[in-house]
Parts: structure tokens; C-alpha cells; sequence
């Protein structure tokens, strides 16, 4: 596989996390280079999907097993997952957390809502020429405006004078990744939510649900899958690139959770009985072993901001489902801790070689868990 990278994305704005098309070659934990722990590839700019497929559940599915490929249509999933199994979905709804506007004091302004701290306050990243102060005036467009609270690390807590929910219903946008090279349309609206989005606080859709339909969830409940729920608000740190050299330096954003009492037994008596754990996507994989220590899986909510490096023990989770991601993030390190650094490598290495898209709106891998 090409050692470089060449990933041509349009360039995150300043202070907006987004993906770096660069290779890494410095130590890691132990003493192991990162692209030992995941790899880098050549990823030419037509692969990346700057949309979904015509119909929803129209993607394409790689099944990976160690050495063993198949290539699949996403639909054949239904007979991928077997009677028995527990099949965890994230049912958070993404937010339309952008908003534009300007300082009273002059000069234009971007802000991403990243979490939701009250009805009149949010943590968010704010993009504008100079950093803004404590006290500051935030003119939102719309009519709608904000005060400068504070600042917490990357984030700045803002005080909306109105209601959050009718700001970002009347001024705010859908924030699609920055790889995505349009504006949000009428289809993104529709698109880059799942068909059982229920929660409100994402900033980024949990992709790897975007491909099922109400008919396929349907069917595999039909057949003895058992269907289960969490919440994870999906923060904008799904995005961050690791920034430092090392691996372990990384600091991972934490995110909201909320892991009901049903959930937790269906997990727990699947591990019981012996049958297979299936992880719809990277943050319900992140929620279910944040919430699993020796064996056990306990509801709660809170928040967490584990961060899954090659070496992980898996405690909950027996098969994921996950879209193709960026070379030298925390998404790829998972994916390599769950299937193994050189089967995933082949893996993205047959993607590539096969015409898969990748990121957001691009196809789907299944991957069973390394020994």
C-alpha cells in the first residue's frame, strides 16, 4: 500500500477541527509509530462521497473477517447479522449547530454549538479573526445574539438571550463534515440524520447508521435480532486529527451519553447466553465499553472520552459496523484496535483497489472482533 498520503480536502476554517492529509512517523505507546498502530494511504479526491447513495441502504457492505473479504450490497446485511444477536444503535439527532454572524464590536464570526449546557447556554468553537473575550456581544443573524461567558480550552460557553433550540431552528445550519465540499440542501436534511434519530445534541451524524431504512431494521428484528438503543451526542472532535506526534498525548473531547437500563440487560444476557454483540458504528462502540468493566455493563448517563488504541481489551462489543475513515485519526486507531491493524490495512487496501467511497456518506465495512 502507498506510504504517503494524499487526502485533498477543502481546508477546515481556523479554530474548526477537520482532517490533515499527513503521515506520521514518530513514537507512539511503546515506543511503536503511529502508522504501526494504524497505517497511511492514498485516498484520491473522487473516492471521498460528497453524497449518499441515490436511496438510502444502496451502499456497498465489506464484510471483513481477518484475512477473509467479501464484498457485499449493504442490504445483505440482513442475512450478515444472526438470530440472537443484539444490535446496538446510537439514536442521537445532529443538531443544526452552525451559525454565522458577526461581533458587535465588528468582524465576522462562525459558530459551532457544541454542546448544549442549559435552554439559554451552550459550549461552542467560535471562528473569528481574534478570539472573543469574556463579555463579548455575538450578533447571530436572524436576531438572534449570544454573550461570551468564558472560555474552556477549545470551547467558549455563550449565553443566548433566547431560547437555544428556536436560535438554531430559525439561524442554524446542518454542520457537515469539512470534507464535504457543499453547502447543506434539502437531501443533507434528510440524509445525514438516521431514520431513528430521536435526540437532539450531535454536531456530527453517527454515520455507520445512515445506511439502514425503517424496512431493514424491520426485517432483522423479524429474524431474531434483537434491536437495542443508546445516546451519544457525537461532539465535533469526531473530527480532530491528532495533533501531537505521539498517540497517547491525544485528548479526546468528551461526549454526553445516556445508556438506558434496557440496553444494558439485552448486552449483558447476550454475553451471558454467548451471542454476538454487533456495534452500529464507532460511538456506540466508545459508549458500550465506556460502560463495561469486568464483563458487566451498567445503564447510566455521563459522559466519557475513552480513546481506543491498538492494545485495547474489548469488554462489550463482538462485530462493528463502521464507514471507511481519515488516515491518522482516533477512528482509524479503534477500527485497527477492534479487526487488527494488518486486516484493516488489507481491508482499506481492497476498498481502495474496488471503488469503495469513504467518510460520511460513503460505504460500510462489518468487522468481526480480532482474537
Amino acid at each position: 500500500m502507498p506510504k504517503g498520503v494524499s487526502v485533498r480536502v477543502r481546508p477546515p476554517a481556523p479554530g474548526f477541527p477537520g482532517p490533515r492529509a499527513r503521515a506520521f512517523r514518530h513514537p507512539g505507546p511503546g515506543d511503536t509509530p503511529l502508522e504501526d498502530l494504524s497505517f497511511p494511504f492514498e485516498l484520491p479526491q473522487d473516492r471521498i462521497a460528497q453524497r449518499p447513495a441515490q436511496r438510502r441502504g444502496e451502499s456497498r457492505l465489506l464484510h471483513v473477517d481477518g484475512e477473509r473479504r467479501r464484498d457485499l450490497a449493504f442490504a445483505a446485511i440482513e442475512g450478515e447479522i444472526a438470530p440472537g444477536s443484539v444490535l446496538v444503535l446510537n439514536d442521537t439527532r445532529v443538531l443544526a449547530a452552525r451559525l454565522t454572524g458577526e461581533k458587535e464590536s465588528g468582524g465576522r464570526i462562525e459558530v459551532l454549538v457544541e454542546r448544549v449546557l442549559g435552554t439559554h447556554r451552550a459550549l461552542a468553537l467560535v471562528r473569528s479573526s481574534h478570539p472573543p473575550r469574556p463579555g463579548m456581544r455575538l450578533l447571530l443573524g436572524e436576531g438572534a445574539g449570544a454573550r461570551v461567558l468564558g472560555r474552556q480550552e477549545d470551547l467558549f460557553e455563550l449565553e443566548f438571550d433566547e431560547a437555544l433550540d428556536g436560535v438554531l431552528a430559525r439561524a442554524g445550519r446542518l454542520p457537515l463534515p469539512p470534507y464535504i465540499q457543499h453547502e447543506p440542501d434539502r437531501e443533507d436534511l434528510e440524509r445525514y440524520q438516521t431514520v431513528y434519530a430521536r435526540a437532539p445534541g450531535a454536531v456530527a451524524a453517527p454515520t455507520a447508521g445512515l445506511h439502514f431504512t425503517p424496512e431493514l431494521l424491520a426485517a432483522l428484528a423479524a429474524r431474531g435480532v434483537e434491536v437495542a438503543r443508546l445516546t451519544l451526542h457525537v461532539g465535533a472532535g469526531t473530527f480532530q486529527p491528532l495533533r501531537d506526534p505521539d498517540p497517547r498525548k491525544h485528548r479526546m473531547h468528551a461526549e454526553r451519553y445516556e445508556l438506558p437500563q434496557a440496553t444494558a440487560d439485552a448486552v449483558n444476557a447476550a454475553r451471558r447466553d454467548g451471542r454476538p454483540v454487533v456495534a452500529v458504528g464507532t460511538t456506540s462502540l466508545r459508549t458500550l465499553e465506556a460502560c463495561t468493566r469486568d464483563g458487566h455493563t451498567a445503564a447510566g448517563e455521563g459522559e466519557t472520552a475513552l480513546y481506543i488504541l491498538p492494545g485495547y481489551r474489548f469488554g462489550a462489543v463482538d462485530r462493528l459496523l463502521t464507514n471507511f475513515h481519515l488516515p491518522g485519526t482516533t477512528l482509524l486507531l479503534l477500527v485497527c484496535a477492534f479487526g487488527g491493524r494488518e486486516a484493516v490495512r488489507a481491508a482499506y487496501g481492497h476498498a481502495l483497489e474496488h471503488s469503495y467511497r469513504f467518510f460520511s456518506y460513503g460505504d460500510a465495512m462489518l468487522l468481526e472482533r480480532a482474537p
